[in-house]
């Protein structure tokens, strides 16, 4: 299984239906699932569980989608999960804001399934590829680091052997 066929997606609607069909279609691709039905239950999982992807709806009680992605971007811990909107509201005005708000895709319901897993295979592909990407820029800047370090003192040896008279004014 594939590291996008086995990422963690959180689907966050308050129609159960919704979730079902979600998880249905997200489950026969390999995926792991966490649910929640509504902005404020979508922080209280993401911050027990950091999933790969959100998979967020605009209107719910308690939060909305808009609120809970600000939430989400706000937060340094979660500001780099993709999350995808996947609403009914289709006003050019919500879809500009979603994206304004962080999103990295908004999709209108009624959703077709085929597009939406190519469009979950797509974030997640970018999200994972960033992920190893950082990891290898950190482990170079490391390394770098470290052969700087080793030229400095290899310089300072240097330039002491060249000012002391001997090697024994150098060890001094």
């Amino acid at each position: 299984m594939s590291e996008k066929q086995n990422s963690r997606i959180l689907i966050v609607d308050d129609t159960v239906k919704n979730i079902q069909v979600l998880g249905t279609i997200l489950k026969q691709e390999g995926h792991q699932l966490n649910v929640a039905q509504n902005g404020q239950q979508a922080l209280d999982v993401v911050g027990k569980v950091k999933p790969d992807l959100i998979l967020l709806d605009v209107m719910m009680p308690e939060m909305d989608g808009f609120e809970a992605c600000t939430h989400l971007k706000a937060n340094p811990e979660t500001v780099d999960i993709p999350v995808v909107f996947l609403t009914a509201k289709i006003e050019t005005e919500d879809i500009v804001k979603g994206f304004d708000l962080g999103a990295v895709d908004y999709v209108t319901k009624p959703f077709n399934p085929t597009e939406l897993l190519k469009r979950v295979d797509t974030h997640l592909s970018l999200y994972h590829l960033r992920r190893k990407l950082e990891e290898l820029v950190a482990e170079r800047t490391a390394h770098l680091q470290h052969r700087v370090r080793e030229l400095d003192a290899r310089d300072k040896l240097m330039h002491l052997q060249s000012s002391a008279g001997s090697l024994t004014e150098v060890y001094e």
